[in-house]
């Protein structure tokens, strides 16, 4: 049974399967005809979206909603909603003063859509809970703080650290009361997602934000249960601390090479998840593109202590045709072999047209990401161009890029970017996957005046 071969993989026992995990967020209602805000506020079409999620896709072990958004609007964020995506938080209800972290509540299981996820989670630990690892996932410390406190928190962590830390403690305690609600209703497993934890450096992760990572860790263990640390972009670097936090598993996206990672977490006896590309991989690609990705991984990566899955949440209307090839590969490696035998992708990229940087009268800011609505890391590291545009008005231009659409892809390539997300100035690289305080960009732009 998928379930019992989850917990084999994450508790490091030997395995003849890889186990699979989709994690099918809002596009679980692509499955049903639904919009993403149709799902993150109705639990019936939730419910009927995630039986539609465990049927096509036969998992091992599946979220019941894939929203960091959650626990931010409970503690006073504004929400901004869409159609194909998960909402984005709009506004920060500390950006204008760090409030005191001990005045605050914790959230309270009627608050907002917990009763909502609840319900569902309870539904579905009754209807495939029994043969499904069913995985409660909860915004991670560093990211919910960032959600509370905005952009002004990645100044706060060169000129505020005693109230970073704080603000982390709080926001950890968050993270266990919501683990405390998920383990009640039967989930088998607790993901702490954090995105953003791949744009600190990791002495910055050690010094101010580990505390509270492994104060949640800690915690779900005591309870019995296992638990997974969600990271998005190019968490490289961050792969030590992130085993010294006492995670079960830890996933991370395209922008890692999992063979490389896994070498670290093998170290740790920690099981890794990932990391099959969202987007050129499982949007725009065809079967055979998802088929080989599979097989190609799976043959250059040690297959003990391992989680194959997309590499975040599924883009809203991926095709299900290619998540079904991506299952066939990791459940049928040989069979899938022969289908891809001699094939090779077909180079679709549009030519995309530069600009002449070196006639550019003023800086021009390039924010190359993800995608803003729906990865928090690009959300903050966009808001820091914000920034300097407040703060510089017409005297710096700001463009995003995404990775989401086919254009920006092209021209992502061309520039060379090699990292998401990332901010160059006038064709020139200044952070890669690490968002500057709004000091750093300030004096940088000045040096273009």
């Amino acid at each position: 049974m998928g379930k019992d071969l989850i917990m084999k993989v994450m508790r490091h026992e030997k395995c003849n399967e890889i186990p699979w995990v989709p994690f099918a967020g809002v596009h679980a209602g692509y499955l049903k005809g639904y919009t993403a805000k149709d799902v993150l506020v109705d639990a019936d079409k939730l419910y009927e979206s995630l039986l539609e999620v465990h049927k096509l896709y036969s998992p091992d072990g599946m979220p019941i909603t894939f929203d960091l958004q959650i626990e931010a609007e409970i503690l006073g964020c504004e929400l901004m909603w869409a159609e194909d995506n998960p909402p984005s938080v709009r506004t920060h209800p500390f950006e204008d003063e760090m409030v005191d972290p001990s005045t605050l509540k914790l959230p309270d299981a009627n608050d907002g859509r917990i009763p909502l996820v609840m319900d569902v989670a309870r539904r579905m630990k009754a209807a495939v809970g029994e043969n499904t690892a069913l995985y409660g996932l909860i915004c991670g410390p560093l990211t919910l703080a960032s959600h509370l406190r905005g952009s002004e928190f990645f100044t706060d962590m060169f000129e505020e650290p005693e109230y970073v830390e704080a603000l982390i403690d709080y926001c950890a305690n968050v993270n266990i009361r919501m683990a405390d609600f998920y383990l009640e209703a039967g989930m088998d497993i607790i993901g702490v997602v954090d995105p953003l934890v791949s744009q600190v450096s990791p002495s910055t992760f050690e010094e101010l934000l580990s505390k509270g990572f492994v104060k949640v860790f800690d915690y779900i263990r005591e309870k019995g249960a296992l638990s997974s640390f969600f990271v998005c972009g190019n968490a490289t670097q961050q792969m030590k601390v992130m085993c010294d936090t006492h995670p079960d598993c830890i996933s991370v996206d395209e922008n890692v090479d999992l063979v490389g990672a896994k070498k670290v977490t093998d170290e740790y006896n920690i099981t890794i998840g990932g990391n099959i590309p969202l987007t050129t991989t499982m949007l725009f690609g065809n079967q055979k593109d998802n088929m080989k990705f599979v097989v190609e991984l799976l043959d250059r990566i040690s297959h003990d202590n391992l989680i194959v899955s997309p590499g975040c949440d599924m883009p809203y209307n991926i095709p299900p045709e290619n998540t079904i090839a991506a299952i066939q590969a990791v459940k049928h490696t040989e069979m899938a072999r022969q289908m891809i035998a001699g094939y090779e992708a077909v180079d679709d990229t549009i030519d995309v047209v530069l600009p002449d940087y070196a006639a550019l009268k003023k800086p021009l800011i390039e924010v190359f990401t993800l995608d803003s609505a729906t990865c928090a890391a690009c959300t903050y590291m966009l808001a820091s161009a914000m920034q300097a545009k407040e703060e510089f008005g017409d005297d710096v231009d700001v463009v995003e890029y995404k990775y989401s659409n086919r254009e920006d892809i092209a021209r992502i390539k061309k520039v060379g970017v090699k990292q998401l997300p990332s901010m160059y100035i006038n064709g020139e690289l200044k952070w890669s996957s690490i968002i500057p305080s709004r000091k750093e960009l300030f004096e940088e732009l000045k040096k273009y005046q």
